[in-house]
């Protein structure tokens, strides 16, 4: 019976060290990386032709920046599979201003691109 107490007692200091060390930082994991995922590339932002998930994206972006996109009409997913916390947002202009809120990675849903002119991924 002492064996068993003693285990209980190692396993529950053990639990209280490691909550302790995690609330002051000292073990915190490193962010999580994006996976491949509804056909959009682990670290791109991706576009899907219409409102269906299950189709190849039509359109990838993957670096930081400005991308102007022109003619698009219409609801089309958009799907920030980003990492490193990087998000994305569209933007009216054609210059990555008057833009939409951001999106964080792992962000997506259908959007109106009609009015949107360019997209803007930052790290920010």
């Amino acid at each position: 019976m002492a064996r068993t107490s003693s285990i209980r007692t190692q396993a529950a200091a053990f639990a209280a060290a490691a909550t302790l060390a995690l609330g002051t930082g000292i073990l915190a994991a490193a962010p999580a990386q994006a996976a491949d995922s509804f056909g959009c590339p682990s670290g791109a932002v991706c576009f899907y032709p219409g409102t269906n998930w299950y189709q190849a994206p039509s359109k990838t972006f993957w670096s930081k920046g400005v991308h102007r996109i022109y003619g698009w009409e219409g609801q089309h997913i958009v799907y920030n599979n980003q990492t490193d916390g990087w998000t994305v947002q569209l933007c009216r202009t054609s210059y990555g201003t008057d833009c939409l809120p951001k999106m964080r990675p792992g962000d997506g849903w259908p959007e109106n691109l009609s009015p949107i002119n360019s997209i803007l991924i930052s790290d920010r």
